[in-house]
C-alpha cells in the first residue's frame, strides 16, 4: 500500500531549475543517408521536370549503366569510369524512387550509425559496383539502361542479416548491434533465413515474371543479388570495431 506524499516532496527544490525537455528531430536519419536521399531526389526532379527530352536522353546515356558499352563494341568514353556509380542515384519513376528511399531509410540508417559516414559511403559505392558487375557478367551485350539504388540497398540488407537484424538504441540512435555473426550462425537463425528466403523469392518473382506494381520497366534481380552478396560477405571489411567496455 502506498503512502500519501506531501506537495513539498513532489515539487523540485526552489534553486534547482527543471531539466529542459529533449526535442526529437523531425527526421531522425543520419546525415549521410539524408545526403543520398537528397541527391536521388534532385536527380529525379532534374530528369522529370527541368530537362527536355534530348537532355534527358543525354543524362540517361551518360549516367545510367549500359552493359554493352563495356564490351568494347562502341569504343571508349570517360563516362565509363563513372556510370557504375552514378546509376545508383537515378530512378525510373516516382514509385521506383519512393520504394527505394523507404528501404534506404529503413536499412541504411542503422547501418550508417554503425559504420560511420565515410565507411557507409564507401559501402554504398562498393555494393552498387558489385551489382552492376554481376549484371554485366550475365548480360554483357544488354542495351537497356540500368538505374536505381536497389543494388546498394540490397547490400545493406545483406549486412543487416550478418548482424542478425539486432538493433541497439541505447545511444539514442538506432544502430546494428554486436559483432557480425558467422555465416554458419546466420544460416541457423530461423528469423534471418525466413527473411532472406522471402526476399529472394520476391526478387526472382518480380524480375523473372516482370510483376512490379507501379514500377516502370523490368526489375534487375541480378543487380539485387550482386549487391546482397557483396554486403553479406564483404561486411567485415567495412565494420567499425566496437569500443571495449
Amino acid at each position: 500500500m502506498s503512502e500519501p506524499v506531501s506537495p513539498a516532496e513532489t515539487e523540485p527544490p526552489p534553486n534547482e531549475a527543471p531539466e529542459p525537455r529533449r526535442r526529437e528531430p523531425v527526421f531522425n536519419l543520419p546525415p549521410v543517408v539524408l545526403a543520398v536521399i537528397a541527391i536521388c531526389a534532385v536527380v529525379y526532379l532534374l530528369q522529370e521536370y527541368l530537362l527536355n527530352e534530348t537532355q534527358q536522353m543525354v543524362l540517361l546515356y551518360d549516367g545510367a549503366f549500359i552493359p554493352v558499352l563495356y564490351t568494347g563494341k562502341y569504343g571508349f568514353d570517360w563516362f565509363q569510369f563513372t556510370r557504375p556509380f552514378t546509376y545508383a542515384f537515378m530512378h525510373g519513376g516516382i514509385a521506383h524512387i519512393a520504394i527505394n528511399m523507404i528501404w534506404l531509410a529503413a536499412f541504411g540508417s542503422p547501418l550508417a550509425n554503425r559504420l560511420g559516414a565515410l565507411r557507409f559511403a564507401i559501402f554504398y559505392a562498393v555494393t552498387g559496383l558489385a551489382s552492376v558487375v554481376l549484371f554485366w557478367g550475365l548480360h554483357p551485350y544488354g542495351e537497356m539502361p540500368l538505374v536505381g539504388a536497389s543494388g546498394a540497398i540490397s547490400g545493406m540488407m545483406g549486412a543487416a542479416a550478418r548482424y542478425g537484424f539486432r538493433i541497439d538504441r541505447s545511444s539514442g540512435r538506432a544502430a546494428f548491434a554486436g559483432e557480425p555473426l558467422p555465416i554458419a550462425d546466420v544460416l541457423r537463425s530461423r528469423g534471418v533465413v525466413t527473411f532472406l528466403g522471402v526476399w529472394m523469392v520476391i526478387n526472382l518473382a518480380t524480375g523473372l515474371l516482370g510483376f512490379a506494381p507501379g514500377v516502370d520497366g523490368q526489375i534487375a534481380w541480378e543487380a539485387h543479388i550482386g549487391g546482397f552478396v557483396a554486403g553479406f560477405f564483404g561486411l567485415r571489411f567495412f565494420d567499425r570495431p566496437l569500443a571495449a567496455a
